[in-house]
């Protein structure tokens, strides 16, 4: 880039005198220079700088792409939209069922309604409505799922009384009871029906590897109604606590031990909901610290920290545990849980690409 020059001209005090601070030769010294490593810079992108100024919109603009809109008098960028959506409403209002699947084809399983505090329903989505389906095996509450729509793992829950360790497969219409669980509790979970990750209340850790049920590594700091995602040898959990408490702690299991990483934003327990990968997580709802308040902050988590995304629209803890399966943090779905009284509301969380308008004249 060559020296940093000025002319002459500006050395020249208002006393008529030279600055010689500069030198007479107008070269600004480097140590004049707050960045001295602005001096590497051979070029510019082609949009810095510039702010086009457009009778519309591009047709095909680039992320992070900024133009004045003339015609609607806006200054716009293209970027992603962050938001929840409204879905299909359940058929009966359901808290603390079993979720397994993806936000286009979704599952739903026992849980508490008006009619039962441990119900044996189940409903399958997708995308649009719930329709009713075979009925699991044995009616519970806090059950907790993993898979997809016609492949599905259910474990766990609440009788009343007592704890639950059945735990049940579900091929697309039908429940099958499997190896029951060597722990009677509620429990987080996540991944396939064949190779399962399961994190009893306040912490205990079971994997499921078709036939069998095997301890897991311990975690670091125990907790209940937190939220899991990602696989049986890749996943993370967060959040969680007593119910007079809320925890924004995150946790990584490599199949064999956990390690503690960077926090939630925000604290958050009493079945908080969660979907994704461990390198591309999502939280949802949940409680606040002090039950019974409920939460809509929704984070994303991209394998090192959380990022704050859009709210929920309603603000509920107790939804379907196993919640989606997508493979990523762009997508997923809350469906059911208190808010608060049992809910029937369904909520689909979306990524999209938009002209977003940063302001308008």
């Amino acid at each position: 880039m060559g020296a940093i020059t000025r002319g002459i001209a500006n050395n020249v005090l208002g006393t008529g005198e030279i600055d010689a601070t500069d030198g007479v030769n107008g070269v600004i010294p480097a140590s004049n220079v707050n960045n001295t490593s602005f001096g590497s810079v051979t070029s510019l992108p082609a949009l810095a700088g510039t702010i086009t100024t457009v009778a519309g919109d591009p047709p095909a603009p680039s992320e992070g792409q900024v133009w004045y809109n003339s015609v609607a008098g806006a200054l716009k960028y293209y970027g992603f939209s962050r938001a929840w959506g409204s879905g299909g409403n359940l058929p009966t209002a359901t808290n603390q069922s079993g979720g397994a699947g993806i936000t286009s084809a979704s599952l739903l399983f026992g849980g508490t309604n008006p009619g039962a505090n441990a119900a044996n329903q189940t409903y399958e989505y997708d995308g649009t409505s719930w329709t009713p389906s075979g009925n699991i095996n044995t009616s519970r509450t806090a059950i907790s799922g993993a898979g997809t729509q016609t492949a599905a793992l259910g474990g766990g829950g609440y009788l009343f009384p007592g704890g639950s360790n059945h735990a049940e497969t579900y091929d697309g219409s039908t429940w099958t009871n499997i190896t029951t669980m060597p722990i009677s509790q509620s429990y987080s979970s996540t991944g396939t029906q064949t190779a399962a990750l399961y994190v009893a209340n306040p912490g205990s850790v079971l994997e499921y590897t078709s036939p069998s049920w095997t301890s897991g590594g311990s975690l670091g700091t125990p907790r209940a109604e937190a939220s899991t995602a990602g696989t049986q040898t890749a996943a993370v959990f967060f959040g969680g606590g007593p119910q007079t408490s809320a925890s924004s702690a995150t946790e990584e299991y490599d199949g064999s031990a956990w390690t503690t990483v960077n926090n939630m934003n925000t604290a958050r327990g009493i079945q908080i909901g969660g979907s994704g990968v461990q390198t591309s997580a999502l939280a949802y709802g949940g409680a606040g610290p002090n039950e019974p308040s409920k939460s809509t902050a929704t984070e994303s988590y991209d394998g090192t920290s959380w990022t704050t995304e859009g709210s929920l629209s309603t603000a509920r803890s107790m939804m379907q545990k196993g919640g989606s399966t997508s493979s990523d943090s762009t997508t997923g779905i809350c469906a059911g849980g208190s808010e608060p009284t049992r809910s029937t509301a369904t909520e689909e969380y979306t990524i999209s690409a938009a002209n977003i308008t940063i302001s308008e004249s």
